[in-house]
């Protein structure tokens, strides 16, 4: 017994990536599992509940929860239990208890719903926003109007208070104004001549409530850019947690939504301090829209300031905060009005979100234009930014808030959402969190308690029996991206001033919602994807963490243990700040390689701008440039090498930094380095089967391949650097290229031919096993179909659950080394029984398993237990009026946020169509 317990753990080690004795065995706890957000509606949990629901999630291979509470189902408010008191608390510690003995962590969101924010927020440190409110001044008149404000909703704040007055002449000269005005609002100024306006500007409130609240939760957004906002909102956390994190592993804050929040009380101190200047007789340029050069030097100052004031009076301060408590913490830093790179870095684990579905090329996948929501796309280098952060500066764990909305309820299968999570991993983010789960009391009755804007991760789930298929393939998948370090040879330099310095608007905020406004449209967006697809690896890196970076070994090193890089690039830009250019240069002088598009135009901000203007310049001029072959330039300065070239490719070639070239059939990777080798994650997302030598960069002495899927793995052929690689659309691939050589692992099956496949169209029994509303009736089928083309049978167009197709053969005596059972057809998820025995679960793209070990000579019987999706239950429940959406709040809506109703849905097919094969299939010796 104890000898095959060892092996099969040797066997686990080494399918989760670990080939010598030397190198540990990547993590295989609980972080390598998924972990899914945990809503607690109106909080109205119960240690029963609570046990079973953990229990069940442990089961289907789950390694964590983030408890989310927020707004209740109707009829259970006697049991709704408020945010943070001690009853809420007792339950915090019972989930945590349970979770240990299940081997899981618990994560939770610091406030309920979203934005941050809560009872604590009094109105002081509530999000603030400016008031602007403006007068004209006659020639020669007297100023008679008081200076007040007129915003009837703001007028009975106890905060509200005049910050700057400035008068501006038809010349735009400016006069501060703000000492001039006595508490009464009257201004005691008279111009000697001309027409004067006069701008007010007033420390206002956004009056913005948390939204989707929580009993004990409901209250003021927080002002995020108030250090005492922030310590204050904390300390009730403290209170309610005393010494103890409870058990819990990560504080987490979602995505910043705060709307209109524009300002601070102590704004204009912060911005003199910070800027070197006062605001106040720009305020004009900063509250209007007018297009010129003044207006966007001051506006690049200001969103500077406000990106400076959320890093260190929130971010920074949450983090310590949590560390105070023991505990890591989670922040969305995306939406935030703030360097994104920055602020991703200044937390433990960075988090990105996914929002809407992808169109991909995968042969087969299904997304139905009418299910999606088409305005709405993840974007990979919207992801990167998160990964980024973490992997410059060494953080191990990069998160994602994954699938949400990825198609119109109740109507996502396991097989959808599995590119997307392969989209995820490819961005080099390794620790998913699913959108998601909701807890629902023992007594409820089906679909249970459901959020509205989520792919339902929920045992009520009639696909929930498979989903430990697509757990394991992730937590496979996520033990290698988790171990070692990211392995990306250039940093992309983030010119977030070209942003900051547009006239129009006032805030910016960098929303994973509006991408095509603000990131899409630029050079660096280009350069991410053509660079990307061509084969190099690419992490993003700003101003802050240039001027943090040394030399290590002739590449760029930002943190100890963050990624190590060949070449800083500088995309094309207009504004580079004269100190950034400086570091760079200071780089590129101890051994770094440079790589500018462009010259920089100019300096960002309004502050001494014609020295730090000549700076630039000087700095610029002291690189000597050489015309080289085409479009190039080089100079050789220190002991680097600093590129001018449009071309970023060509510039790269130049500087002998190879590309991957396997992405030249369309495959897409994403590489990681451990002491004595390097892992590729290496995904087909085209519409082809790749059957070739693929080039690796690295391949060590000895390849090893690895399906993520099944665990499945072997040495790989090579041959001149390349290793030969069989992936049919939609499949992906684990490769461990090491320098130390294993004789013990057998050789990677690959197969070398099939032969004439034995179609199985005899008859089959139809049973039903499990789920709703009622079980159809057994049929004996001609043919193979759906159950849902009975319609004579009522119950199979309603019925949600689990339906087993039933069928014998006889296989005669065979010389194929194995046997694949393919599916032309599945709707949605199989477990597939070969003789009395598990072969395992057929849940993504392509549709196929293989079951040869299970087959004899002679008659075999194969069950084949299919999962269809939750929308035919839910349709028959809307078409007959039945009850099971009726939540505070906002209810239930579908994926164009409108009420939502089934009841005009077409029948979903479900079962088995077309055609079964089963393939004799040859291995190469």
């Amino acid at each position: 017994m104890k000898i095959k317990n060892i092996i099969k753990l040797s066997v686990i080690c080494f399918a989760f990536g670990n080939l010598s004795a030397q190198n540990p065995c990547p993590k295989t706890t609980e972080t390598a599992k998924p972990w899914t957000r945990w809503w607690w509606m109106g909080s109205a949990v119960d240690e029963k509940g609570l046990d079973k629901q953990l229990t069940t999630l442990s089961q289907a291979g789950f390694g964590g929860v983030e408890i989310v509470p927020i707004y209740g189902a109707k009829g259970f408010e006697n049991k709704y239990i408020n945010y943070l008191s001690p009853e809420w608390m007792k339950m915090l510690q019972f989930t945590t208890n349970k979770a240990k003995s299940l081997n899981m962590g618990v994560d939770m969101s610091v406030g309920t719903g979203w934005p941050i924010g809560g009872p604590q927020v009094d109105e002081q440190d509530a999000a603030t926003k400016m008031i602007v409110q403006t007068y004209t001044i006659a020639p020669g008149e007297k100023f008679s109007e008081k200076i007040v404000l007129k915003d009837e909703k703001q007028k009975n704040l106890k905060t509200v208070k005049l910050d700057i007055v400035t008068a501006y002449n038809e010349k735009n000269e400016a006069v501060v104004l703000t000492d001039k005005v006595n508490s009464d609002g009257v201004l005691d100024w008279k111009p000697n001549s001309g027409k004067w306006t006069v701008y007010a500007v007033f420390v206002g409130k956004t009056l913005q409530k948390v939204k989707r609240a929580a009993p004990g939760g409901d209250g003021y957004t927080l002002d995020h850019f108030s250090p005492e906002a922030t310590k204050d909102y904390l300390k009730t956390f403290d209170k309610a947690f005393g010494n103890s994190n409870y058990g819990i592993r990560s504080f987490f804050n979602d995505s910043y939504e705060v709307y209109n929040a524009d300002w601070t009380p102590d704004f204009k101190d912060e911005f003199k301090k910070r800027r070197g200047y006062d605001v106040s007789p720009y305020i004009k340029y900063l509250v209007n829209n007018e297009e010129n050069e003044i207006a966007g030097r001051i506006k690049s100052d200001y969103r500077e300031t406000m990106s400076e004031l959320i890093l260190n009076n929130f971010t920074k301060d949450f983090t310590n905060w949590a560390h105070s408590k023991n505990s890591k913490n989670t922040n969305q830093a995306h939406g935030s009005p703030g360097n994104l790179l920055d602020l991703y870095a200044a937390v433990d684990i960075p988090e990105s979100e996914t929002f809407g579905s992808t169109k991909f090329d995968i042969t087969g996948l299904r997304r139905n234009v009418e299910d999606i929501n088409t305005k709405e796309i993840p974007d990979i280098n919207m992801l990167k930014f998160a990964s980024s952060a973490a992997n410059v500066t060494g953080k191990p764990l990069i998160s994602n808030e994954s699938f949400t909305w990825l198609t119109e309820h109740f109507k996502t299968s396991w097989s959808q959402v599995k590119p997307e999570a392969e989209q995820i991993f490819l961005s080099g983010i390794n620790h998913i969190f699913y959108h998601g789960t909701t807890y629902t009391p023992s007594d409820v009755q089906f679909p249970g308690w459901l959020f509205y804007a989520s792919t339902n991760f929920v045992p009520e789930n009639s696909l929930w029996p498979h989903l430990k298929g697509l757990n394991s393939y992730i937590e496979r998948t996520q033990s290698v991206l988790q171990s070692g370090k990211p392995d990306n040879e250039l940093l992309m330099y983030w010119p977030i001033y070209d942003q900051w310095a547009s006239p129009k608007g006032k805030d910016v905020t960098f929303k994973v919602h509006n991408v095509e406004k603000w990131l899409q449209p630029t050079v660096m967006y280009k350069n991410l994807t053509e660079l990307s697809k061509i084969g190099y690896s690419i992490d993003m890196v700003s101003d802050k963490m240039i001027s943090e970076s040394k030399l290590e070994n002739q590449n760029i090193q930002v943190s100890k243990n963050g990624g190590s890089y060949k070449v800083l690039v500088i995309p094309e830009l207009t504004y580079l700040p004269e100190s950034t250019l400086k570091n760079i240069l200071e780089l590129a002088q101890n051994g770094a390689s440079i790589i500018f598009q462009n010259e920089p135009k100019d300096i960002p901000g309004n502050f001494e701008v014609e020295k730090r203007r000549t700076q630039l310049k000087s700095l610029w001029n002291k690189i000597p440039f050489q015309n080289q072959t085409g479009n190039l330039k080089m100079a050789s300065f220190g002991k680097g090498k600093i590129i001018l070239s449009s071309d970023v490719a060509k510039a790269l070639e130049y500087l002998k930094i190879e590309r991957e070239k396997l992405t030249d059939t369309g495959l897409k990777f994403i590489r990681r380095q451990f002491d004595d080798g390097k892992y590729y994650y290496i995904v087909n997302h085209t519409s082809k089967e790749i059957n070739e030598f693929v080039p690796l960069n690295y391949s060590g002495k000895q390849v090893a391949l690895m399906n993520p899927e099944n665990g499945n793995f072997g040495i790989g052929e090579t041959q001149n650097n390349s290793v030969r690689i069989q992936l049919k659309s939609g499949e992906s691939l684990i490769i461990k290229a090491s320098e130390n050589i294993d004789n013990s692992i057998s050789k990677w099956k690959y197969i070398e031919k099939t032969d004439t496949p034995i179609v199985l169209n005899q008859p089959w029994q139809l049973t039903f096993k499990e789920g709703g509303p009622e079980l159809p009736k057994s049929k004996t089928l001609d043919k193979l179909q759906p159950w849902t083309n009975f319609t004579e049978d009522s119950s199979t167009q309603s019925f949600s659950g689990t339906g087993v197709y039933t069928t014998s053969f006889k296989l005669k005596k065979n010389k194929a080394d194995d046997f694949v059972l393919k599916f032309d057809k599945l709707y949605e998820s199989a477990k597939v029984i070969v003789n009395g025995q598990d072969a395992g679960i057929v849940w993504g793209i392509p549709f196929e398993i293989n079951i040869g070990k299970y087959l004899k000579k002679g008659k075999n019987t194969i069950q084949i237990e299919v999962c269809n999706l939750m929308a035919n239950r839910i349709k028959y429940m809307d078409e007959n009026k039945i009850q099971w959406r009726n939540y505070h709040e906002i209810n239930f809506v579908n994926i164009d946020y409108k009420p939502f109703d089934a009841s005009n849905w077409k029948v979903q097919p479900s079962g088995l169509d077309g055609e079964i094969q089963l393939i004799p299939i040859h291995y190469s010796k």
